[in-house]
């Protein structure tokens, strides 16, 4: 049994040539890999919102290999926001994309990443971030304070968000991220999961491993 993951910058974009000389989306190949011997799990990362096509919609639906858990990134929940990041996605497209994938599965894990203190965020747009969380119910999320790259738009942008407020706006973000993973992992309290461990833990002993909602799962060895 193995635990793959395909990596790529919005890998779901992908679109390359097959055995049979035609192209090829994500969707078809995640089909023909699921064919492979001894593929336990299928994962992929990182993807975009604008790129949940039919047939990876459909690979989700039909292929048990496929997991029930998706990062998809979203940045922010502002349109205003996306915008000035030069986002391709609205709030819309974004929460449209969570509701096929959770309309082609039950029980859908859901990551994202965000980025707070964007030049030019306000109290509102960060409360859209805020409802944007709420909204989704994420199972875990990364988030961090916008930092200024030498020679990106942004650096140059007016209305940088002082350190203070970023930081206080990181902290309310991290709280409502916090909150809403304890609701999802209190749902699996009492449930059995099967574990695929990979790699030893932390401390002597110690084994870890990953569900099919990718989160990890740390055990101890029996002693004998």
């Amino acid at each position: 049994m193995r635990d793959v993951t395909l990596i790529g910058q919005n890998v779901n974009s992908y679109h390359g040539e097959g055995p049979d000389g035609r192209p090829w989306s994500l969707g078809r190949l995640l089909t023909r890999i699921a064919e492979l011997p001894r593929i336990a799990r299928l994962r992929y990362t990182t993807s975009h919102p604008c790129d949940m096509d039919a047939s990876l919609i459909a690979a989700h639906r039909d292929l048990p290999s496929v997991m029930p858990y998706l990062h998809l990134p979203v940045q922010s929940g502002s349109d205003r926001i996306l915008a000035a990041m030069n986002r391709r996605h609205t709030r819309a497209d974004y929460l449209k994309a969570i509701a096929r994938m959770r309309g082609a599965r039950s029980h859908f894990a859901f990551s994202s990443d965000f980025i707070v203190g964007f030049p030019g965020e306000t109290e509102d747009d960060f409360r859209a971030t805020l409802s944007l969380v709420d909204e989704v119910g994420y199972a875990s999320a990364y988030s961090f304070k916008y930092s200024a790259r030498p020679g990106t738009p942004a650096a140059d942008m007016d209305d940088q968000i002082s350190e203070d407020v970023k930081s206080e706006r990181l902290y309310r973000l991290q709280a409502a991220v916090d909150r809403h993973q304890a609701a999802f992992n209190a749902q699996c309290i009492g449930r059995t999961f099967d574990i695929l461990f990979d790699r030893p833990g932390r401390y002597p002993g110690q084994i870890v491993g990953r569900s099919h909602i990718s989160s990890r799962f740390r055990s101890w060895l029996p002693q004998r």
